[in-house]
């Protein structure tokens, strides 16, 4: 089966390259917003690597009712478009909505379904019907096969630009496992496919009102997955995620980055050379 690449700000998502997705969980403030994108673009583009601003403008999903959400769909979008234009940068975002999807579309270059939304189909297609790329995160419940049929909801509203992401999935209370082999099969579907580092790190609930987890884990499962074979990661990160508004103890700090990308491409590369050797 050919698998999908999609063209995006001089480069190709699924062509064998590394694209990083990265920026805060929410959208706090643009100034933190524009100093990272600004920060991951300049590293990202020192290594050849396609780069997407992320952030979200709603976290509509958080464990507390209480806990902070983000500056609202108006703002964000405003937020999210500025950031694009000056430090010049795709972006992405999620929807919790679908009434979200069309405004969304105006500005974002990849529109992001939450995990727990995957199978919402007016969510789906209403992303789909935007015509811009659309990164599916897989359920913590779902088997890997199953996003066949997610994909299969944008195909049939007439948007096959479909990303599956991998975020771990449920084990017991609190605790998330990355499926490895979960990897290859979802890219078996003929799909790029997305390996959410941070969130794989994260503990959900962990804190009582809020979700807990450790960065540091991402490090090692990032480079099990770049192993495996992956066309895109996805990370949050923050220059101070102890002062982050939303998931710090599984944001990457800003400073620790380049480190990580060093270790992916050292491993994405050393994949790549060997597949190429053994060709025959």
């Amino acid at each position: 089966m050919d698998r999908k690449k999609y063209y995006l700000d001089g480069k190709f998502i699924g062509d064998g390259s590394l694209t990083i997705i990265a920026g805060p969980c929410s959208l706090e403030s643009l100034e933190l917003g524009l100093r990272i994108a600004k920060f991951m673009k300049r590293i990202c583009e020192e290594r050849n690597l396609l780069y997407i601003f992320k952030a979200s403008f709603d976290k509509a999903n958080r464990t507390s009712v209480h806990a902070w959400r983000g500056p609202g769909l108006e703002k964000g979008l405003e937020q999210l478009a500025e950031i694009k234009t000056v430090a010049n940068v795709p972006v992405l975002t999620d929807i919790h909505e679908s009434y979200q999807a069309a405004p969304v579309g105006e500005v974002a270059d990849v529109i992001q379904i939450p995990a727990f939304l995957c199978r919402q189909t007016d969510l789906l297609v209403a992303a789909a019907k935007t015509g811009k790329i659309i990164n599916i995160k897989k359920a913590q419940f779902l088997a890997p096969e199953d996003m066949e049929y997610a994909a299969a909801k944008c195909r049939e509203a007439g948007n096959d630009k479909v990303m599956f992401c991998e975020r771990g999935t449920s084990f017991g209370y609190h605790r998330l496992v990355v499926d490895m082999p979960g990897l290859e099969i979802m890219s078996s579907l003929g799909y790029p496919v997305v390996f959410d580092a941070t969130h794989s790190a994260q503990r959900p609930g962990g804190l009582g009102g809020a979700s807990g987890g450790d960065y540091k884990i991402a490090f090692p499962l990032s480079r099990a997955a770049a192993a495996v074979g992956i066309d895109a990661v996805f990370a949050e990160t923050h220059p101070n995620p102890k002062e982050a508004l939303s998931d710090g103890p599984n944001m990457i700090p800003l400073d620790k980055m380049e480190k990580f990308l060093d270790e992916l491409l050292a491993i994405h590369n050393a994949r790549l050379n060997f597949t190429e050797e053994n060709k025959n």
